[in-house]
This record gives C-alpha cells, structure tokens and sequence, in this order.
C-alpha cells in the first residue's frame, strides 16, 4: 500500500530543472563553446555555410534510419511550417481524413476545413487522453494525423493500422516523436519534425521529409489556389532538388545550424536512435513506476501502449482536487506548476493551455533520468502543498 500521508519537502534537486516540451532541454554538458564553429556572418549559400546545411540533412537520414529514396529539406518555419508546406502543396487531389485529439491535430483540422476549405474532408475526433478510432479511416484518403500528440501525450504505438496498400498519403506530423520513436517509413509518405524538440535544437526551423509516394504528388498535381513562395516545392513541373541538399528556401540561422550539428553528433555518441529511444523510454518508465499506486496523479493517455515517451501528461487525481468544479482545477494545477518553478525544480512543466489541467513533464533524449527521479518526489509535495489554498 502507499503512503498517503503528506510529503515532506524533497532534499534532492533535478541537475537541470527544463523540462519544458519546446524549446526542450539542451543535451547533457551543453557549453556555447559547442557553437563556437559556427559560419556566423556568411552567406548560407556559400560552399563552407552549405555544406553544414547539408550535413544536418544527411546526419538526420542517418540516425533516424530514413530510407534512402526519401528526400528531406530544411524548410522555415519550424514543424508548424513543414506541416503546413504539405498540407497546401499536396491536399485536394484526394478526399482527406484528418486525425485530430489534441491541439495541434486540431490545427490542421481548421486548416483543411476552414482554411483549404475541402469540400471531401472528415475529421476524426478524440478527447484529449484517447487516440481517434483508426478502424473508421479510409485510407483511399489523404490522411493527416499527429504521430506523437504534444499536448495531450498519447502516440501511435505502431503504424499497424496502415495498409501499405494505401492509396492516399499519409501526412505525419512527427515533432515530439522523431528521435525518441521508432518511425515506421513505409506506412508514411510525409514525415515532419523541428530541431528544438529531442535533440534539443533551437526553434525556427522544420524537417520535411517526403517519400516517393509524396515526391510524385508534387509532380502530378497543382492545387487550385496560389502558392507563397516559402510552400514552393516545385518549379516548372519539377522537384526543387536544392531544398533537399542544403539550399534552403529562406535565410537561416546559422547559428542555429551549428547548434543542430552538435545535436546530432551528441545523438551519434549517445547510441544513435536505439540509444535516443532508450533514453526516453527509460524516462517514461521512471514516471510510470512512480504513477502506479499513486494518488495524487495519473496519466492522461488512458492506454498504456499510447503513453508518450516524450511529452509526458499527467493529470491531478488527488481527492482534494477532483472535488474542485472545472475553474477551481485550472488554478490549482497552474498553483502547482507555479510551486515548482518557484522551487527551481521544474520548469515550464505546466499542461499546454488547451489541455486538461495538470503537468506535461518532457521526457525527450536530452532528459536525464536521474532529473526525472530527483523531480517526482517534488510533484508529490507540491499537490499537497497546493490543496491547504483549495
């Protein structure tokens, strides 16, 4: 049985207290003397500045174990930005289903309905804690979904659920699982990711990958509304091949490229993707162990094989709390996330605004467990800290 008494206040403090879910913690032993090669002042398009463009793109085909006739391009405008590239230069050539059970699904459910406009365009719902019923796509549909949801933190577990006889692509907005899941490449036609999740990067650029399967789309259809420049995956008919070996379509940071380099080198010693993967499970499973017969908190994925390894939700079960109408929850869960940061131990772990009140705990690679562990016990104090003002 657990000890519900009161928790005393921990003695034991997280090393590093970030433990927000983006811009996410930097990887262990990180100096600004690991930037200090960056081309600062250079073109981007000069041979040394491109060269560290196209080293970012092909040490992240190498980890990520993407497959070799996949292209991908750095683009602007972080995962928001690539989603959206996808969505606007491939959507309407097929009836679309969208897949929305947290915020930013729900995005690119307004996207297609409001904003696109579709005509053929389902949303398939689920409450914040759920996936959406996967048996009721018709994958001879475009299908859009969240693979990793990072406000909510509920995953696909496999990709099990798509027939590699799709007819339609499957457009996967994969933030919050690249580098800590094992993605599967061939049930997914567009993949998209930004640095400043798992690895730890800097915000303000996104990932675009694109399968075969995409790469003909482009080539074979043109939407009926214009195309701003920055979504322009083609010209005249054809791929923009530079976009997928360093020449990106507007400036970017090269500073933040140096920082995406070091990322990705520190991944390369820390394993590689097994050794990436291992690392946030593990820090899933120190929450889990600490969550089973706890009763201040739960998850908020319901299903245990959904659990987000990354962008860990939980929500206040403490008797205290699930007394208090649905105001009175909102401002105690924010008095406790308040408790937390006030006490250095976490940071910005409050849950994302649309979700249910609670906290959302990052548990990406960067993420030492043994902060993980040195964090729990302080979780415990704050709830019961917090319910003398409720």
């Amino acid at each position: 049985m657990a000890d519900f008494s009161v928790a005393a206040m921990p003695v034991t403090r997280p090393q590093n207290p970030n433990f927000s879910s983006g811009p996410c913690a930097k990887r262990p032993g990180f100096t600004l003397e690991a930037l200090s090669g960056a081309a600062l002042g250079r073109s981007h398009r000069a041979k040394g500045p491109k060269a560290k463009l196209a080293e970012v793109i092909t040490l992240s085909k190498q980890i990520l174990g993407m497959p070799e006739d996949w292209r991908l391009g750095i683009v602007p405008g972080s995962d928001t930005g690539a989603v959206e590239m996808a969505l606007w230069s491939m959507l309407g050539a097929r009836p679309v289903d969208v897949l929305a059970h947290e915020s930013f699904s729900e995005a690119w459910a307004t996207d297609v309905v409001k904003q696109l406009k579709l005509a053929d365009a389902r949303v398939l719902k689920a409450d914040y804690g759920k996936l959406p019923d996967v048996a009721a796509i018709d994958f001879s549909h475009d299908v859009v979904l969240a693979w990793n949801g990072t406000t909510s933190g509920v995953r696909f577990p496999n990709g099990d659920f798509i027939p590699d006889d799709r007819e339609g692509l499957v457009i996967a907005d994969s933030t919050s699982a690249a580098f800590a899941m094992d993605l599967p490449w061939a049930k997914l036609d567009v993949v998209t990711w930004s640095w400043q999740k798992v690895l730890g990067g800097e915000g303000g650029h996104g990932m675009l990958a694109l399968s075969p399967r995409a790469v003909e789309r482009l080539l074979t259809y043109k939407p009926a509304w214009p195309l701003p420049k920055v979504f322009r995956l083609t010209s005249g008919g054809k791929l923009t091949e530079g976009i997928f070996v360093g020449e990106t379509i507007n400036t970017p940071s090269m500073l933040c490229v140096e920082d995406a380099l070091d990322g990705l080198r520190w991944a390369q010693s820390a394993g590689g993707l097994p050794g990436l993967i291992a690392r946030s499970e593990g820090n899933l499973k120190a929450i889990a162990d600490w969550v089973e017969g706890n009763e201040r908190v739960k998850f908020l994925a319901e299903k245990p094989e959904t659990r987000s390894c990354t962008s860990i939700c939980l929500v206040i079960a403490a008797p205290w709390f699930v007394k208090l109408d649905a105001e009175g929850q909102a401002k105690a869960a924010k008095a406790v996330a308040a408790l937390l940061e006030k006490e250095k131990v976490a940071l910005d772990a409050g849950a994302y605004r649309d979700a249910p009140p609670g906290l959302r705990i990052w548990g990406g690679a960067t993420v030492e467990t043994s902060d993980i562990a040195a964090l729990l016990p302080w979780i415990d104090y704050a709830i019961d800290a917090v319910s003398t003002e409720f």
